[in-house]
């Protein structure tokens, strides 16, 4: 098996740099997410016919991006895999988790971290983890 760790001129250091998420109203979600982070959003995108088409704002130099897609779908979870969620900390899970329902987030039945993690939905239903910072 060989190592593809390494390339001809050393091992890839990558950084990821944006994280960018879709859905019907990427605006709304890009505030929901600004305001669980502790931030604002500080930048727009137009589209052609000169409406936002995308929102963003930065923490500790990583972007996250949120564009408007009329054809977003939720994902169907959990009775299918996710290929991308976000896990956020807060010193009291508790408290944010109020706060989060009060943005628009939602809670499902599905609990699948016990006291571990709490799973909550995004005003978009794509989940998210919150769990109190170690």
């Amino acid at each position: 098996m060989s190592d593809k760790t390494t390339g001809s001129t050393g091992p890839l250091s990558g950084k990821i740099v944006c994280h960018a998420m879709w859905a019907h109203d990427g605006r709304q979600l890009a505030d929901f997410y600004a305001t669980a982070l502790g931030t604002t959003v500080t930048e727009t995108y137009p589209a052609e016919n000169g409406e936002g088409a995308a929102s963003a704002f930065h923490v500790n130099g990583v972007m996250y991006l949120f564009y408007n897609s009329a054809s977003y779908q939720a994902p169907n979870w959990p009775e299918e895999d996710l290929p991308f969620h976000m896990d956020l900390t807060f010193p009291d899970a508790a408290a944010a988790e109020k706060q989060l329902l009060e943005l628009g987030a939602t809670k499902p039945a599905h609990q699948p971290g016990g006291k571990h993690w709490t799973v909550l939905l995004d005003p978009a239903g794509r989940p998210f983890c919150i769990h109190d910072a170690h």
